[in-house]
Order: C-alpha cells, then sequence, then structure tokens
C-alpha cells in the first residue's frame, strides 16, 4: 500500500502552506481531515490562477472546494436518569465507525474492519488510544469489536511495518507507543491460552524491527539511528522518533509559532523533537522539555522514555513466550535474553535512588531527567520493578501525585495538556494494577476511587465523558494544549468502564 503526502493537497503544497499559515480555521486538522470535491490538480489549477487576483478570498476558496469536516458531536436521546454505566455502553454505537472504501483524494486511509475513534475532533483510529478503549469493550464483552479493531492493527502493520499514530496519510511518518502486544495479550486471555497467540508472532515481530531497526554503521558512528539507541556493547534502547523533519501537518501553525521563538540548539532541533513527542502520545509536557517549562526547548528526540522501553520489553517477553508455545527454541533464547537486558536497564539505567523513582533518561548528556511524571510508574504495572522500587515509588506517588481526583501527570504546570493540573485515563489505569501488582491496594484503591467520583461528578454536571480531568480543582474542566477540551471518549469510557467492573483486580500480575 502506498499513500504519498505529496498527492494530497490538502496536506501538502502552497494552498496547504497558505491555509494553515493564515490560520483560516480555528483548529488546525480540520484542512488536513477535508476532502477536495474535484480532481485535487484541478482544484490547485483554480488556486494558482485566482490566488493573485483582487479581493480573492482563501476561505471562500476552500469552502467552495473542499468538503469541509465536522466534529463527531455525540447527541444521545436517553433517559436523564442514565447511569454514566449506561451511557459508557451506549456510546460503542456512536463511536463505532464501519470500514470504508478508499474514498477519492481523502486523508484517511481505509480499513478493513470496524473500529472505534475517540470522539471529537478525532474522526479517525489512535494507536495506544484503543488499548484504553479495548478494556471497556472486555469489560462490555465486546470482544467482536475488540477481534475487529486488532485485525485492523494487523492489517496496518502488514501493509506499512507499523502502527502509524492514526489512519491519516499525514501520520505515516510516526508511531505511538507501541500496545500491540498489550492487544494480543487481551485476545489471547479472552480465549485462555497462548497458542491463541501464535498467529500473530510475524507481525509481533514486523512491529518490534520497526522499533530496532538500526544501520549499524550509522549507530556506531553517532550512537543513535531511527528509534535505536546504542548505550554499551552494542545494546540499543529506544527513543521517540519521526522520519519528517518539518511542522506537523495537523499542527502547523502552532509548531511554526513555536519555532520562532526557539533559540540555537533548540531551533535546530525542533521539528525532529515536536514530532518525537508527538509519537509518544505525551503530547506536550514538561518531560521532554530541556528548561522544564517551555515548549520551545523541547529536547524530546534526545530522552529514552521509561514507559516506551517498559512496553518495548514486554513486547520482547510475549515473543519469547509465544515463540516458547511454538516450539522454536532458538527465537525464544534470542527474545529472552533481549528481555533480560532491557529489563536490567529498566531496574538501573532508570532508577533514581536518591528520589525513590524512574525517570526518563537523556543519552545525550548520559544524565536522569529531572522531572517527575506518571511514566515512572509504568514499570509497575508491568512487574518489572524491584520491590523495594515499587514501594518507594507508592510513596512518592502517594505523598506528591495524589489529589482529589486522582493522579497528576506531572508535578509542573506549563499549560501543557500532558502536564499538571491534568489527570489522563490510561495513566490512572496503569498507576492502579501497577500498584496492585505488588500488594499495594489501599492506595490503588483510593486512586480508583477518586478517579471514579470525578468521572461521577462531571458525568452528571455535563452527561458527557472527557479525554483529560483537572484533578487537582476538580470544580474546574481540564485544559491545556493546542485544541479545546474533546468529549466523547474513548479511552476514558474505556478505562471507567474497566475500573467499574473491577478489572483492576482480574488483571493484576496477568501482564507480568
Amino acid at each position: 500500500m502506498f499513500f504519498d503526502k505529496k498527492n494530497y493537497i490538502q496536506v501538502s503544497g502552497d494552498l496547504f502552506t497558505e491555509v494553515q499559515s493564515k490560520r483560516i480555521f480555528n483548529d488546525s486538522k480540520t484542512f488536513v481531515d477535508s476532502i477536495p470535491k474535484e480532481n485535487p490538480s484541478g482544484v490547485m489549477s483554480k488556486y494558482l490562477a485566482e490566488r493573485s487576483k483582487t479581493g480573492f478570498n482563501l476561505k471562500k476558496f476552500v469552502a467552495e472546494n473542499f468538503f469541509l469536516p465536522e466534529d463527531d458531536v455525540i447527541k444521545l436521546d436517553l433517559p436523564k436518569k442514565r447511569t454514566m454505566e449506561e451511557h459508557i455502553i451506549l456510546l460503542w454505537n456512536y463511536l463505532v465507525r464501519k470500514p470504508q472504501p478508499n474514498q477519492n483524494y481523502s486523508s484517511l486511509i481505509p480499513l478493513v474492519d470496524e473500529y472505534i475513534v475517540p470522539g471529537g475532533r478525532f474522526r479517525e483510529i489512535y494507536y495506544w488510544d484503543s488499548y484504553f478503549t479495548m478494556l471497556g469493550l472486555y469489560a462490555s464483552k465486546r470482544f467482536d469489536l475488540i477481534k475487529k479493531m486488532i485485525n485492523n492493527f494487523s492489517y496496518l502493520i502488514e501493509n506499512f511495518g507499523f502502527i502509524p499514530n492514526g489512519n491519516r496519510v499525514y501520520y505515516l511518518s510516526r508511531s505511538q507507543p507501541p500496545f500491540f502486544s498489550l492487544m494480543v495479550s487481551l485476545l489471547i486471555r479472552n480465549n485462555s491460552g497462548a497458542k491463541d497467540g501464535l498467529s500473530f508472532i510475524p507481525l509481533l515481530e514486523k512491529e518490534y524491527n520497526f522499533w530496532m531497526k538500526a544501520d549499524e554503521d550509522e549507530l556506531e558512528k553517532y550512537k543513535e539511528h531511527l528509534h535505536a539507541v546504542k548505550i554499551e556493547n552494542g545494546i540499543a534502547l529506544n527513543r521517540n522518533y519521526d522520519t519528517e523533519k518539518i511542522p506537523r501537518e495537523e499542527s502547523f501553525y502552532e509548531d511554526t509559532e513555536i519555532f520562532s521563538s526557539a533559540q540555537g540548539k533548540y531551533k535546530r532541533d525542533f521539528y525532529l523533537s515536536i514530532r518525537a513527542a508527538g509519537e509518544s502520545g505525551w503530547d506536550f509536557s514538561s518531560r521532554w522539555f530541556d528548561d522544564e517549562r517551555n515548549l520551545s526547548s523541547i529536547i524530546a528526540a534526545e530522552i529514552l522514555p521509561i514507559d516506551l522501553n517498559c512496553l518495548l520489553a514486554y513486547h520482547e517477553k510475549l515473543l519469547a513466550d509465544l515463540y516458547r508455545a511454538a516450539g522454536n527454541k532458538f527465537k525464544t533464547e534470542l527474545f529472552k535474553e533481549r528481555f533480560e537486558v532491557r529489563l536490567n536497564f529498566i531496574r538501573t539505567l532508570f532508577w533514581n535512588e536518591a528520589e525513590g523513582f524512574f525517570f526518563d533518561y537523556n543519552y545525550k548528556n548520559k544524565k536522569l531527567s529531572k522531572t517527575l511524571s506518571l511514566a515512572g510508574i509504568f514499570p509497575l504495572f508491568f512487574g518489572f520493578a524491584e520491590k523495594h522500587q515499587a514501594e518507594r515509588s507508592a510513596k512518592k506517588i502517594e505523598n506528591l501525585f495524589l489529589k482529589d481526583g486522582g493522579l497528576l501527570t506531572t508535578l509542573t504546570n506549563t499549560g501543557q495538556q500532558w502536564d499538571a493540573p491534568n489527570g489522563w485515563p490510561p495513566l490512572q489505569w496503569i498507576a492502579v494494577v501497577g500498584l496492585r501488582n505488588y500488594g499495594l491496594y489501599q492506595l490503588a484503591d483510593r486512586i480508583k476511587m477518586r478517579w471514579l467520583q470525578l468521572n461521577e461528578s462531571v458525568f452528571k454536571q455535563t452527561g458527557r465523558m472527557f479525554e483529560k480531568y483537572n484533578v487537582e480543582n476538580i470544580n474546574l474542566a481540564g485544559g491545556g494544549g493546542e485544541y479545546p477540551l474533546q468529549d466523547g471518549f474513548g479511552w476514558t469510557n474505556g478505562v471507567a468502564l474497566a475500573l467499574l467492573k473491577n478489572l483492576d483486580y482480574e488483571f493484576v500480575s496477568a501482564l507480568t
């Protein structure tokens, strides 16, 4: 399957640049999701002929020549006394999308099966969102939809060699946190047996190779190549990386504005790092900022994220387990050794003994990050932390991160959405299950109770589920970032329902 962004006038070229630069839409994502009403070459010919004429109106031209997308506004004709749980279960039918044939000139990449979108401005499937959505589908016993969504991700791996950030042509240069291995585990768990995962081995290995792919000469010379970074003795860990070095198409205006204020080395590598942070799913957070405050100091491409490396360690462990079930001793030992090596680095390189917490690692200056973030709980979620590390991490969580509405994302308020005062559904789930893995039940229960109470309170006031929440002041909405607060909302629904159905108890140690 081949998609060239140059063939899509809504994501590249002179018209795209002018539309995004002049900000004729409040949301930069609007234009890249629009569809030309006729052959793009014809639209461009009209544009080139008319743009220099007196009185040319760019916004009017776009409206006349493109079908503009609308946000997915959910309107439910339901009894006002419905519970949050009833609401979530009903929402699946509103957030599900049928597979579409390839629509001429659309930036949407067609999929082969039904899938769930997050909602609002997010009109396509998103990679890591979907795992947490699947938790809710699992709790709803909608195993049919889980299988269909995994079919779609399998299709993307087969055709592109990886799972893009979302099924849009402008996302084809980067992925998102690699949760495909956990999706497969969810399917195995439902079907009760590792043998049910054997058919996924080629896909899991293909995605793994995307993250580990590196030119040995480049690694030897520069110590980094694509997603791989050489640490020692030929061992490579992973960073986030995007093959493009230009503004993100869906955030063109925002990126160019911040770029103009960046200085020195930050300006040189700005687009590399802004896109790397986009792949991380944490777009944006002080964990990527050199000065811990300003987006203009972003250095995400220099950072080995603790959560990414935990996800890839689990990927290695699952491949070893599946190859063992398949009777392939060579591949079993290969991936077992890779897992054990990475596990050791997780417990040592990413651990700050003085702080008693896991941190990201900056491979350029060979130092741990200074930013405390909830990404540091991922080793507990996978059961990778040693007991004393889990217990010290829990104290940090309880004393610094836990607020009235659940857990903060970081301790810093920068105005970015992946910072204080916001709490995000996937991180609440990661923390609750992670703490339960080490018998830290009381703290897990408090986090769960406060998060669900906040979800319930906001739902009673608004009748909606939102993508993020203000956990510090539970009377205020979550905010920050590049776009308004979105409702729907896929992963919020999934995590809330999974917690309501006590899947956090069922999933304890299920990953380890």
